[in-house]
């Protein structure tokens, strides 16, 4: 996979997107806007196994409510973020924090469908919890990517 990230930097679609100034802020801007349909739909669905919100209608409600708000989120998601890798992939590839959010992505999206399954089971107010704080890591990884190569760059330079 050495190699990709450089081919993939030097391919006409690539460069369009680094050339038109106006694409990656673009981009970005409606990706951010997605990461917070979807934390906060998530967090309105773990608030109310928390039994802190929207305690007045039952789960099924509030998932009904919500989860289609989280797909089309994840949908916008997926073909930003991919917009944003193939104009910066070695950035996005040579980022320890991009893996990591990819990860966690995974990991809540199991939090995520196990606490629509069983929003009553014993461990439901835990994985509430945790689902909170994987989106919380998510968001930080995310702002994390521009930085992480940087940060990795000036530390091989220097030492």
């Amino acid at each position: 996979m050495a190699g990709f990230p450089e081919w993939l930097h030097d391919t006409a679609l690539s460069q369009t997107i680094q050339k038109v100034e106006w694409i990656v802020p673009a981009v970005q801007s409606v990706h951010i806007v997605m990461v917070g349909i979807l934390f906060v739909s998530s967090l309105a669905i773990c608030l109310r196994v928390l039994g802190r919100s929207g305690m007045d209608q039952g789960f099924d409600a509030i998932w009904r409510r919500y989860t289609p708000w989280m797909r089309a989120a994840l949908v916008v998601l997926l073909l930003t973020g991919i917009v944003l890798i193939i104009g910066e992939p070695v950035r996005e590839f040579g980022a320890t924090s991009f893996w990591m959010k990819m990860v966690l992505i995974g990991v809540a999206g199991m939090l995520n469908a196990r606490l629509g399954r069983a929003p009553q089971a014993p461990s439901a107010k835990g994985r509430a919890v945790a689902l909170i704080a994987v989106w919380c890591a998510i968001i930080f990884l995310g702002r994390a990517i521009a930085y992480d190569v940087e940060v990795w760059q000036s530390l091989s330079l220097n030492g």
